[in-house]
């Protein structure tokens, strides 16, 4: 870090202390450095995240601008009702993306915190103002090609603003809140959502740009699954085998891969009883699965595998081992 802004930082951090204290005596180095890591730990993440939201939103002002908008398209979510407001009313798509996304902003306040109100107001904003005073070039007219690159376009915006921890369309926050509520999950009331977007905008606008609209609307949710989810996909893999030893050995060995390995307790053996045994736990990704699963079945066809989808990966040793 700067060495400036780490003055900064060990003055804030000695002046807090002091005033905790509230006592003449001098604050030790030790005390500081913990303070000093913090700051400097939310510094840098909130300029990462900053970073994404600011790439989101241009990003999302080109795949309106440079796309749907001149061609009268719209899309799902609070974002298609503004797109459909706007070919309705003809007044200017920037206010009515702030207009409509602002309930949902302030039930994201009481449904999940005021950090991610504040957040999610700014990139909306942002993006109000983008799309009225940024110019983009019209892309194209060509139908096709709008649907899905306006909405791949869209689809990245909304991801990236999603990584920086924040939305700049609010319907999600709507859907986690009713999905507390009911007995749905949030994937389907998003599907019920959009599926009355797109059925007002095939009555007002026409059939046929509420296909494109759904065309649009699932490029923009598939750009935003790999934006977020990431492009390499991992899976979690859980193996209990009598076999642990071998089952390790060729994990970190042949495919080198780093695993865990912990202490299970079987619910029932062949007497009835309870017994002890190892449990290995690796993360491959998809690509290696295949490989992973002929590697066990040569050394146990009856190992017992658990696979699951891991949606987020940070530290510990993901990447291949080197060779020695």
């Amino acid at each position: 870090m700067n060495p400036f802004l780490s003055k900064i930082l060990v003055d804030i951090a000695r002046k807090r202390l002091e005033s905790k204290q509230a006592t003449n005596k001098p604050v030790s180095k030790k005390e500081i450095v913990p303070i000093v890591r913090r700051f400097q730990v939310e510094i840098s993440h909130a300029v990462k995240e900053y970073f994404f939201i600011i790439i989101g939103v241009f990003s999302a002002g080109f795949g309106l601008k440079g796309f749907l908008l001149p061609n009268r398209f719209i899309d799902g979510g609070a974002t298609g009702i503004s797109l459909l407001l706007q070919n309705v009313t003809d007044l200017d798509l920037s206010y009515f993306l702030i207009l409509v996304n602002l309930p949902f902003l302030i039930l994201a306040s009481k449904t999940i915190n005021i950090k991610f109100a504040i957040r999610s107001i700014a990139a909306i904003a942002l993006l109000a103002f983008v799309v009225h005073f940024v110019e983009y070039p019209t892309v194209t007219d060509d139908k096709l090609l709008i649907s899905v690159f306006g909405g791949f376009f869209l689809g990245l915006g909304i991801g990236m603003s999603m990584r920086g921890g924040s939305v700049i369309d609010g319907t999600e926050v709507l859907a986690i809140f009713l999905s507390r509520k009911l007995s749905l999950t949030i994937g389907d009331i998003l599907l019920l959502i959009n599926i009355l977007i797109f059925s007002v905008g095939a009555y007002i606008l026409s059939i046929e740009t509420a296909l494109y609209a759904i065309l649009t609307y699932l490029s923009a949710a598939k750009t935003v699954d790999f934006v977020v989810d990431g492009v390499e996909e991992y899976v979690g893999v859980t193996i209990i085998s009598e076999k642990h030893v071998d089952l390790r050995t060729m994990i970190t060995k042949d495919l080198r891969r780093a695993c865990t390995i912990y202490s299970g307790k079987g619910g029932f053996g062949t007497n009835g009883d309870s017994y002890d045994k190892d449990i290995i736990y690796t993360v491959v990704t998809r690509l290696e699965l295949a490989r992973l699963q002929t590697e066990i079945d040569k050394i146990d066809k009856k190992a017992f595998i658990i696979m699951g989808i891991v949606k987020d990966l940070k530290g510990g040793m993901i990447k291949k081992k080197p060779l020695k």
